[in-house]
């Protein structure tokens, strides 16, 4: 069935700027936990190398918080504008789980970011340290609820209608704790911490190849290459229990994703590669692994699974989005997994540091958790079409009743100012990401490491921040 033009516009409008939108907060989760970290291990051990590349990425941080709030005002917007039906049915269920966001997540980070940010000479380190820890908790909160709205969304539990039409909470334990919602929320924060550990790591490459001696390069790629070894694998799993829980509410979206048009009652085959066919409802040049799809998805060689043969035609997801976009996903993935082994055998082998080539692939993989949860999130929107709230309310009967032209103007507005405002910003970022981590002398307060059993010495180390000949 062919769409207005002006729910086209609609729908590109939101696309656009909730991919711009997305890949700020993701950064940001993963970059205040990182933080975190630092700011812990420099109280622990008093090294002032973890200081410095506190300083260091803190500016980072600072940047892209500031960009990932500007970006979100604007869903707002096309909630009131573009998605106003939408708005008015689901607004008692969604509103306040976006209310609670507010209250109990950007408030806890805009209250304690300055403090994080500038406060550490005025506040003590102890405090400090609390502040980067509720900065911290606050961008996890935020996944939290907005993770809350998008899983309501994708499998709807806990409400009921009333006279006016609108969706009404009769459980909000139901309505929060969805069925897809747990496996989202880990998929989601895990992907989080792998974005940022692959931007620190490309980062801590890209100073290591331009000297190997670099203490705090050396940091952050060993820290980083560590979150890597230890995150990719157990996002795999992540996301192989998302599946099982996406394949029992959502099936026609794993069978797009599966690129199965077909049912195969004896066991479908894994298709590794092929060209999705929607005119002839086939993968054309398929590369395919007998029965390996039901291995995966349901752990049995011979289990059945359905096709989108068994699924009405207006309710289908569109395939050839769905198909790539989850293999791009699954190969970033193993990719970082792949990366991530690397590093443990340079590792085993003390070549961490002087092996160009893992570096240079670090580099290149510096962006990829950016990209994995773009393909990831258009994998988990595409898939749910044609709904809003699957099942319930379709992406047309969401839409407002605007014209296309109002619609087209906004849209080209928002393309000329996101590419303008935000290009600015990630050039700057990319700019400090050049600059070295070096000592910054003006804002280190040596402190005594804090140890489990007392006040002892850390490691000595030299005003630049390099381990003594003794060490």
């Amino acid at each position: 069935m062919d769409m207005p033009t002006s729910l086209i516009l609609a729908r590109a409008q939101f696309a656009f700027t909730i991919s711009f939108h997305i890949i700020f907060p993701v950064f940001s989760i993963g970059l205040a936990s990182y933080l975190a970290v630092l700011n812990g291990l420099f109280l622990r051990t008093g090294k002032n190398a973890y200081l410095d590349l506190f300083n260091y990425w803190k500016k980072i941080f600072a940047i892209a918080f500031g960009m990932g709030v500007v970006s979100g005002i604007v869903m707002s917007y096309q909630f009131g504008t573009n998605w106003s039906v939408f708005a008015d049915k689901v607004g008692p269920v969604l509103g306040p789980l976006m209310g609670y966001e507010v209250l109990s997540a950007f408030f806890l980070e805009a209250g304690f970011l300055g403090v994080m940010l500038f406060g550490r000479e005025r506040v003590g380190p102890a405090l400090h340290f609390f502040a980067t820890l509720m900065v911290a908790a606050g961008t996890f909160f935020s996944a939290f609820w907005i993770l809350s709205v998008n899983s309501w969304m994708q499998t709807p539990a806990g409400y009921a209608m009333n006279d006016a039409g609108q969706y009404i909470v009769t459980s909000w334990w139901a309505v929060i704790f969805n069925p897809s919602f747990p496996y989202r929320l880990v998929h989601m924060v895990l992907a989080a911490y792998l974005t940022t550990a692959f931007v620190v790591g490309a980062v801590g490459a890209y100073h290591l190849l331009r000297d190997r001696t670099n203490v705090r390069a050396r940091t952050m790629f060993s820290m980083a290459m560590w979150m890597a070894a230890l995150v990719a694998p157990l996002q795999i799993l992540a996301g192989d229990e998302h599946g099982q829980n996406t394949l029992a509410y959502q099936p026609a979206k794993v069978m797009a994703m599966e690129g199965h048009y077909e049912s195969h009652p004896n066991g479908a085959p894994l298709i590794l590669f092929g060209i999705p066919n929607p005119a002839e409802k086939r993968i054309d040049y398929a590369i395919e692994i007998p029965k390996l799809s039901s291995l995966i998805l349901k752990h049995d060689l011979n289990a059945p699974l359905a096709g989108l043969d068994s699924v009405p035609v207006d309710r289908q997801p569109p395939v050839a989005v769905l198909f790539w976009s989850f293999r791009i996903m699954v190969g970033l993935g193993f990719a970082m997994l792949g990366l991530g082994l690397w590093s443990l055998w340079a590792r085993w082998k003390g070549v961490l540091y002087d092996l160009p080539w893992l570096h240079r692939a670090a580099m290149l993989m510096g962006p990829s958790g950016f990209i994995a949860v773009l393909a990831g999130w258009i994998t988990t929107e595409v898939g749910r079409q044609p709904y809003t709230v699957y099942g319930l309310l379709t992406t047309a009967q969401s839409a407002s009743p605007v014209q296309a032209a109002a619609v087209g103007t906004s849209l080209v507005a928002f393309v000329v100012i996101y590419f303008a405002l935000f290009g600015a910003g990630m050039f700057y970022i990319l700019r400090l990401m050049r600059e070295p981590p070096h000592a910054q002398e003006d804002e280190l307060s040596p402190i005594e490491p804090i140890r489990a059993g007392g006040i002892m010495p850390g490691p000595a180390m030299d005003a630049e921040g390099h381990l003594s000949p003794a060490e």
